[in-house]
């Protein structure tokens, strides 16, 4: 069993700037994309940022150049530094993670919610 666990989340201003952070544990063979989505009420999960074992990023055209990427690939541990916050990014906010094992296995936290309001 792999557990995902999303942290980081909270209430920021417009402009303002968030962290989260998203580790993985329990029994991994080998952890290849970590990566996030987002929830926002009523509409449907949607991609935010990836990146592989070897570094390679994918981001949403609406968070480009706003929000940025990493992994410890030691840690199982994936970050997303977001900055500029505009109130459209609130949202739940999940963590992703895949690795494969004959087939691909796909992990997803529970989500933190990040509010972007003045």
């Amino acid at each position: 069993q792999v557990q995902i666990v999303e942290s980081g989340g909270g209430l920021v201003q417009p402009g303002g700037s968030l962290r989260l952070s998203c580790a993985a544990s329990g029994n991994i063979f080998s952890i290849h994309t970590m990566g996030w989505y987002r929830q926002a009420p009523g509409k449907q999960r949607e991609l935010v940022a990836l990146i592989g074992s070897g570094g390679s990023t994918n981001y949403a055209d609406s968070v480009k150049g706003r929000f940025t990427i990493s992994r410890d690939n030691a840690k199982n541990t994936v970050y997303l530094q977001m900055n500029s916050l505009k109130p459209e990014d609130t949202a739940v906010y999940y963590c992703y993670a895949n690795e494969v094992r004959g087939s691909i296995r796909d992990y997803w936290g529970k989500g933190t919610l990040v509010t972007v309001s003045s």
